[in-house]
């Protein structure tokens, strides 16, 4: 059974045929899945989503990419979605230096702020990072985000870094850049992190694996992904798949 702890099913690209995704996904043995939110109009529909379906849960938070968006409104009304029996995490939330959309100073800002309101509610984050490590990982511990911990999403970076990230009560989630050939850092990682703190995930649609790249991604995909795992790491796909999940649960505090 398979657990896809990051998936934009809310996405306008699942707006024609987001039940028969969903559908190839259970058919492929994904069991559960976490839809994230990062914005007012994706947070109502992954709540939607949630709402229907038992086995969906949801994780809200601010982008920040659009972090110079946010209101204080906003904010409050996070706190009030963190209350909802199928909400397990605030995020994705980070820093975002790809993009220029929000000024650096207003996306560390904005996470500093959703990493309190995390404290607050005792809900673990989603980390998004985009060329900003070392400003995350600095954040990351001025804040002491350690109490509530949380997810790397999609990590890119180096075993070092995934290491301090998770002495800081962290957990490494591997997407489909870790099958793509030429993809030395993922591999590297998928091969060195502790498999107790180890996650899989699609980011559907976006990031596809390999042989599918370039096309839409989707959650059936996941399947893919752990495939990549078991095999680098010298271990039965069955195996992978059960401890992932069982971290999976772990983190979001599901039973």
């Amino acid at each position: 059974m398979l657990f896809d702890t990051h998936v934009h099913l809310n996405a306008d690209q699942y707006s024609e045929d987001v039940q028969e995704v969903i559908d190839r996904a259970q058919s492929e043995g994904v069991s559960k899945m976490v839809v994230v939110g990062f914005d007012r109009p994706t947070i109502e529909k992954a709540l939607q989503l949630c709402e229907s379906y038992d086995f969906l849960y949801a994780s809200v938070g601010w982008h920040p990419v659009d972090a110079i968006d946010m209101t204080p409104g906003d904010l409050v009304w996070l706190r009030e979605l963190s209350s909802h029996p199928k909400v397990v995490a605030l995020g994705e939330m980070g820093l975002d230096y790809y993009w220029d959309k929000s000024p650096k100073d207003v996306q560390k800002e904005v996470f500093r702020k959703q990493i309190r309101l995390a404290k607050e509610v005792n809900l673990p984050i989603i980390i998004h990072n985009r060329e900003a490590t070392a400003d995350i990982v600095q954040i990351l511990k001025e804040e002491d985000a350690r109490e509530v911990g949380g997810i790397m999403h999609c990590y890119s970076g180096s075993v070092e870094i995934a290491m301090e990230c998770i002495d800081m009560n962290f957990y490494i989630s591997l997407g489909g850049p870790v099958t793509f050939k030429n993809a030395k850092k993922p591999k590297e990682v998928a091969e060195a992190v502790p498999l107790d703190r180890l996650l899989i995930e699609t980011d559907a649609p976006y990031l596809t694996p390999h042989p599918f790249r370039g096309k839409r991604n989707e959650p059936a995909y996941v399947k893919l992904v752990a495939q990549q795992i078991a095999e680098l790491r010298g271990m039965s796909y069955e195996e992978l798949a059960e401890t992932t999940t069982k971290n999976a649960k772990k983190i979001f505090g599901i039973k």
